[in-house]
């Protein structure tokens, strides 16, 4: 496997070690507390309906939880029962002001501290089997100390506690129902599609989880590796990354037959879109997909502080149906829902295939060349940042398509639109590269350009290649982000290439170039998916 230039390696080997300083800058972990000698160490009180207990968790460690139950209901009332891990890096208080709400509805709420985090016991694991062990573990506790029914399970969470849940779903068949927000179900093709290590995730997640827990050795040892684009043990990080993946463990998840809700953001910079959409199309349970605008975590925030939230206003709705057995309508919605970042409301859709059946192809004519290693002005903002901006105040990232340097760019142009058009779903990219180095990564950005040149993002995906003969073309298709979009009439679409983008590793040797062609043959496109009118 080619080996990526000195330089790549120096500067990666950099920001490893300034994201670990970072990480620890931010203050180090609590220490984890000992394990109690008994089933459970004595509860404190703190509100009404609302304990915090030492919970046993698989291999003998001890995870921090709290409990909610419903009040006033008579002795011996069995109540369905809810399992929250934690979010990465976030302690057991995290989902309190929902599991108050669902408590309130009829439900004992468990809530633990994922281990290896804060005063949990263990090494961060990243959702490995000790993770899914011990959801069962918490599962087997609240059955034990708690009026849960053991009928009526059911588990959630946002990010993290997304993936642990749609794990859990396919080795303990007592969970029945799963409402998975801003989660993965492929870690692979979430911090490393295209072949490129997407900096920033993984940069936010390895400070956080240093800064907040205890990451063992593989952890750590994977994350060097990562970041210092080690390709000699690319196979075992994506064989690592498999196991943590639930798309992995599809055929378990369906066979357990639990009702799964997924639900994540548009512009979601560690767990993109797509891969959430291919593993629900693949579910053959009760499902539901929900896709709306803002970066990882963002759709859930405002309902954590108890405040008005749609996506968590689904998940009660979700459990009501598949734990409590009311009729509310959920499963007779359409499906798969979207909201776009431009327009108001939500449009419903019977699958997934049916989000931008129509298709409009923007021919990529020319040949056109680019230096690589010089940054263009073209990229996808910043993790967290910018698309909670779009979220928020309708401000994704721009750039001036005019001013944009052509030696350092390939650009291309769609006519002007005489109508809107409703961008819905995966823009998939198809051309052909040819470069002077056998290693390189180029990003492809897709802009809704305005009629002053100014290009508002409208999705992107990085992509790299390895071992090609300099000068021989090769064919590339990728895939941009899935997203919803309306370009107003009278403006119309470009597609710009460069290669450098700071939320991606680059693997652009010194003095690389790519050209990227359109063979007579096999003629370069893109595609963009729209709703149908």
């Amino acid at each position: 496997m080619v080996r990526p230039k000195p330089a790549l390696r120096t500067t990666a080997s950099i920001t490893t070690a300034a994201v670990l300083l970072a990480g620890a800058a931010l203050g180090a972990a609590p220490a984890a507390t000992a394990a109690p000698t008994g089933a459970s160490a004595p509860a404190s009180t703190t509100a009404k309906g609302l304990t915090f207990h030492d919970i046993p968790g698989s291999g003998g460690i001890t995870l921090k939880g709290n409990v909610v139950t419903p009040t006033g209901a008579p002795a011996g009332t069995k109540h369905p029962l809810i399992v929250f891990p934690t979010s990465w890096a976030m302690p057991q208080i995290e989902y309190l002001a929902q599991a108050q709400k669902l408590a309130d509805s009829g439900y004992v709420v468990v809530s633990y501290t994922s281990r290896g985090f804060w005063l949990s016991g263990g090494e961060i694991e990243v959702a490995g089997p000790p993770d899914i062990a011990d959801a069962s573990a918490v599962i087997d506790w609240a059955l034990e100390h708690t009026s849960a029914d053991p009928d009526r399970i059911g588990m959630g969470g946002v990010s993290y506690g997304a993936g642990i849940s749609l794990l859990a779903a396919g080795h303990d068949p007592r969970v029945k129902a799963v409402a998975a927000l801003s989660g993965w179900a492929d870690l692979i093709d979430s911090i490393y599609s295209g072949r490129t290590q997407h900096l920033q995730a993984a940069a936010l997640l390895g400070g956080a989880g240093l800064a907040t827990g205890r990451p063992g050795d593989e952890l750590t040892q994977t994350l060097k590796d990562f970041l210092g684009s080690n390709l000699d043990k690319e196979a075992e990080m994506i064989a690592w990354g498999k196991k943590r993946s639930p798309a992995a463990h599809l055929d378990a998840i369906n066979a357990n037959g639990a009702a799964v809700m997924m639900g994540n953001a548009w512009g979601d910079t560690i767990f993109p879109p797509n891969q959430y959409a291919s593993f629900y199309d693949k579910l053959t349970g009760p499902k539901r997909l929900e896709f709306r605008p803002g970066d990882h975590a963002t759709a859930e925030l405002t309902g954590l502080f108890g405040l008005p939230n749609d996506t968590w206003t689904s998940t009660r709705r979700w459990f009501d149906r598949y734990l409590k057995d009311e009729h509310n309508g959920i499963d007779t919605e359409p499906p798969v829902q979207l909201k776009s970042r431009t327009g108001e409301g939500y449009e419903g859709y019977p699958d997934w295939k049916s989000v931008g059946a129509a298709q409009s192809r923007i021919p990529l004519d020319g040949a056109k060349k680019v230096w690589a290693n010089v940054d263009s002005g073209a990229n996808g903002g910043i993790t967290l940042l910018s698309n909670a901006l779009d979220q928020f105040l309708k401000l994704p990232p721009t750039v001036s398509v005019p001013l944009l340097p052509r030696t350092f760019a390939s650009v291309w142009q769609s006519e002007r639109y005489a109508t809107e058009q409703r961008v819905r779903g995966t823009s998939r990219l198809h051309t052909t590269v040819t470069s002077t180095k056998p290693s390189g990564t180029f990003v492809a950005y897709l802009y809704d350009v305005g009629p002053l040149g100014i290009g508002k993002l409208v999705s992107n995906a990085p992509y790299t290649f390895h071992g090609q003969t300099p000068g021989r073309p090769f064919p590339v298709d990728l895939e941009l982000y899935s997203t919803a979009y309306d370009v107003p009439a009278g403006h119309r679409l470009a597609l710009v290439i460069d290669t450098v983008d700071p939320l991606y590793i680059e693997h652009n040797p010194t003095g690389a170039q790519l050209t990227f062609s359109s063979p007579g043959t096999d003629p370069s496109h893109l595609s963009v998916p729209l709703r149908e009118k």
